[in-house]
């Protein structure tokens, strides 16, 4: 009940006065849409990517994605990487977008706030989408208790729980891994997120070679 769940009108700007000029949905042709940059949710050919692309070849894409114009030319996909992976392994050759002009926060935010409630999402997938998102909405002004509080409010998660991804979002993907593997606790990851690239270089390689298990007091320690 606490999670306010963006609806799709609201991602698309839809009924706030746009100008319909300024969207449109159109038929893109799957070799002109590119992937949002550093994208951080995985698409995988997994057995939901299978019960997709059976409903891609028997019914199309029921949802357009959302997309804006690139500037090297075709269309960056902000919402709709797993249905362009579908699209592509269903033999299609194109695939419905909502293509409207946004700006890199304001693409941001939609890229995650579309992605976020998903069930499958790694601990790594969450921290780097909420980093992204925080960001995009300091630069829209927005301070950064205010961004926490928006977040925690839309999420139905603590502040302090948000706050914590965004540190972990600073972890190296080695070390970003171990704990989606549970090799390392996500409180340890918490704390070894303020060390500096070599220093969790070398926490890595003593975790990786030792097989060790560190402790949240150690973590701290460290």
């Amino acid at each position: 009940k606490e999670i306010q769940l963006t609806s799709y009108d609201d991602l698309l700007g839809l009924g706030s006065g746009v100008n319909a000029d300024t969207e449109k949905i159109i038929n893109v042709p799957l070799t002109e849409l590119h992937t949002f940059k550093d994208h951080p949710f995985r698409v995988v050919d997994d057995e939901k990517m299978e019960e997709t692309v059976e409903s891609v070849k028997a019914h199309g894409v029921l949802v357009p994605g959302i997309a804006r114009p690139r500037k090297g030319g075709g269309y960056e996909i902000i919402s709709g990487h797993r249905r362009r992976r579908a699209s592509e392994i269903a033999g299609k050759t194109e695939m419905p977008f909502m293509v409207r002009e946004y700006t890199d926060d304001e693409a941001t935010i939609i890229m995650v706030d579309s992605n976020i409630q998903r069930e499958d999402i790694s601990i790594s997938e969450k921290a780097k989408a909420y980093s992204m998102k925080y960001e995009a909405m300091k630069h829209q002004g927005a301070a950064g208790g205010i961004s926490l509080e928006k977040m925690s409010e839309e999420s139905g998660e603590s502040r302090k729980t948000i706050q914590r991804y965004i540190c972990l979002a600073r972890l190296s993907d080695e070390l970003l891994e171990l704990v989606d593997n549970e090799k390392l606790g996500v409180m340890q990851g918490f704390e070894i997120s303020y060390l500096d690239e070599a220093q969790q270089s070398i926490v890595y390689k003593v975790i990786e070679e030792l097989g060790c298990v560190i402790s949240v007091e150690q973590a701290s320690r460290i």
